[in-house]
């Protein structure tokens, strides 16, 4: 407690706000397995039950477009706990008797919960660049890094511990558990964080909401594209295809995949030291350089598809590696949005890439559905590939200059 008393206030500001984010992902993450786990109990389809999640990811990309700008006129600490507080309404709506779950309903529970998780990644990606000094791009990087993989290790926790709630609680149960206690870290959150974090010093205009920067427009592109080559695999078309082609049981595919999202997350946090901080990241460099080395593995694993060449194996070990490229375009996509974000009115550059980033996660999540369901996996991964070097080619219009 004395090592905590003698921080500085920048420093405990950061753990508040990566403990908000923190606590929020567990439930995030134990929200989705037991609407997965639950529904499928009930015996909805793989596809039925990824359209649930059909307005978490359209809210997604419509609060990231406004959070942004409400941000910056009211302050992240507020964006932030409106997240935690819409995050616990969502909750509560899905703790009613079980006749009441209609697809509409948990549709309706599922975008409440994407507007709140939404509010809450903005809120926290930009109140880093408030709390840490100008030119410290090396700490920038770190502190991003951090936030970013231990919010996807605890998503990845947050499956298994959705499907260990289910197991020893009703998902009603599970549903009020987690409710109450995101109440307690919404209270402390609003006796504790700092009231004008990130609040633009003059009053943003509406029209603003879109980015004037064309490296922010150009970053926004690349991580439209590299979140929808993800997704359009990955959401639906995988885990139906180690169920149904590998005949994996439920828990197994559960596993895997939680085991898949920690890692990923581990890796995040150590992307930092992939770079010489002391030279500085070039943007349209280094963007480029990983993200031709995505597109090579991914398109490699649906060739090997393509001719039935060890399919598990394949795809096993190729999924292992692309989440570990994954990780790192993530990460670098993740400071430098943050790094180049005007400091006045942070949130709204923020908000704008992070609607792009919902709006990849939506394209993909319906492609990997449709394609999957009509042409297979291997055209998934086909158009993922297709994706990433789209990515690829926009980023080489992101600045050339090292940021150092």
């Amino acid at each position: 407690m004395k090592q905590l008393a003698t921080l500085s206030n920048e420093i405990k500001q950061y753990l508040i706000v990566t403990g908000n984010y923190w606590a929020f992902t567990l439930t995030d993450g134990a929200l989705r397995m037991l609407v997965v786990l639950y529904f499928h109990q009930l015996g909805y389809s793989p596809l039925s039950i990824a359209m649930l999640f059909l307005f978490y990811e359209i809210f997604g990309v419509i609060t990231n477009l406004f959070g942004g700008y409400l941000g910056a006129r009211v302050g992240l600490n507020r964006t932030m706990n409106i997240g935690l507080a819409i995050q616990v309404m969502a909750l509560l709506m899905l703790t009613v008797p079980a006749e009441w779950l209609t697809v509409v309903y948990v549709m309706a529970a599922q975008a409440l919960s994407g507007i709140a998780k939404d509010l809450n990644k903005m809120s926290a990606k930009s109140s880093i660049k408030m709390l840490v000094a100008n030119g410290q791009e090396g700490t920038l990087f770190k502190w991003v890094a951090v936030l970013t993989g231990s919010k996807n290790a605890l998503k990845g926790i947050g499956f298994f511990l959705g499907g260990l709630l289910l197991t020893l609680l009703s998902f009603q149960g599970a549903m009020l558990l987690m409710a109450a206690v995101l109440t307690m870290v919404w209270c402390f959150s609003v006796y504790a964080l700092k009231n004008d974090l990130g609040k633009a010093k003059t009053t943003p205009k509406f029209k603003q909401i879109f980015s004037k920067s064309d490296a922010i427009n150009t970053l926004s592109a690349a991580r439209m594209f590299l979140f929808g080559a993800r997704d359009v695999w990955f959401v639906v078309a995988l885990p139906v295809f180690l169920s149904q082609v590998f005949n994996w049981d439920h828990w197994t595919v559960g596993g895997f995949l939680a085991i898949w999202v920690i890692g990923y997350g581990i890796v995040q946090s150590c992307v930092p030291s992939l770079f010489n901080l002391d030279q500085g990241v070039s943007p349209a460099k280094d963007a480029v350089k990983w993200a031709s080395l995505l597109a090579f593995v991914t398109f490699s694993i649906a060739i090997m598809l393509s001719f039935q060449w060890a399919v598990q194996l394949s795809l096993v070990i190729g999924l292992l590696i692309f989440g570990i490229l994954f990780a790192v375009n993530s990460s670098l996509h993740s400071y430098l949005i943050v790094s180049m974000a005007n400091a006045d009115g942070v949130s709204l550059d923020v908000g704008f890439y992070y609607m792009a980033n919902a709006m990849g996660r939506l394209i993909g999540t319906v492609l990997s559905g449709w394609v999957y369901q009509y042409y297979g996996l291997t055209a998934c991964l086909f158009i993922s590939s297709v994706f990433i070097i789209l990515a690829m080619l926009v980023s080489y219009r992101l600045p050339k200059t090292s940021l150092i």
